[in-house]
C-alpha cells in the first residue's frame, strides 16, 4: 500500500470514529478544501470544518451517524476515495445518505494539499432540507446561499474557538 493510500484510510478511519483531531493531522498547513457547501483554505479552517461538523454529530445524531469507505488509490502525487455518510442533518434533524467521490493531491511528505469533495447537490438538499430542498436545491443561487451559510456558521465556530 502507498504511503498516501495509509493516510487516507487514517483519515477515513478517523472520520468514522468522528476523530476530527487525526483527520486535521492529515492536512498540510496550506491546505485547500472544496466541495458543493465549503470552500476553505489552510489547516485552521479545513480542520475546523471537521471539528464542526464532528462535534455536531456527537452531540446530536450519533446513533444514526454511519461511515463507509472504499476504493482508496493513491500514489505519490494524487488520490481517490468513494465514501459514504449516513447521518441526521442537524439544522432539519432529517436522516441523509450523501455518497460522494473524493480527489485529493499530496505534499512531498504525504499530507493532504488539496481535496475536492464532489456529490449529488440536489439529492442531498432533499434528504437534509426536504420540501425546501426538493424545490430549491437544482438552482445555483441556492447553493451559493448555501455555502453563504456555512461560512458563516464555520467563521463563528473558529472564533469561539482559542
Amino acid at each position: 500500500m502507498h504511503p498516501n493510500e495509509q493516510t487516507l484510510t487514517r483519515f477515513y478511519t478517523a472520520f468514522a470514529a468522528l476523530d476530527a483531531d487525526t483527520m486535521a493531522s492529515c492536512y498540510a498547513d496550506d491546505a485547500i478544501f472544496d466541495d458543493p457547501a465549503f470552500s476553505l483554505k489552510g489547516r485552521r479552517e479545513v480542520g475546523g470544518m471537521w471539528q464542526m461538523l464532528c462535534a455536531a454529530t456527537r452531540g446530536k445524531g450519533r446513533q444514526d451517524w454511519r461511515l463507509e469507505f472504499s476504493d482508496i488509490r493513491a500514489d505519490a502525487a494524487t488520490g481517490h476515495a468513494h465514501w459514504e455518510a449516513h447521518y441526521r442533518f442537524s439544522v432539519t434533524k432529517r436522516l441523509v445518505h450523501n455518497i460522494i467521490e473524493a480527489d485529493f493531491t499530496f505534499t512531498p511528505e504525504g499530507l493532504i494539499a488539496s481535496h475536492k469533495d464532489s456529490f449529488d447537490f440536489w439529492r442531498w438538499s432533499r434528504q437534509a432540507l426536504g420540501m425546501g430542498g426538493w424545490v430549491l436545491g437544482w438552482a445555483p443561487f441556492f447553493n451559493k446561499q448555501v455555502r453563504t451559510q456555512t461560512r458563516t456558521a464555520l467563521a463563528k465556530y473558529l472564533a469561539d474557538k482559542p
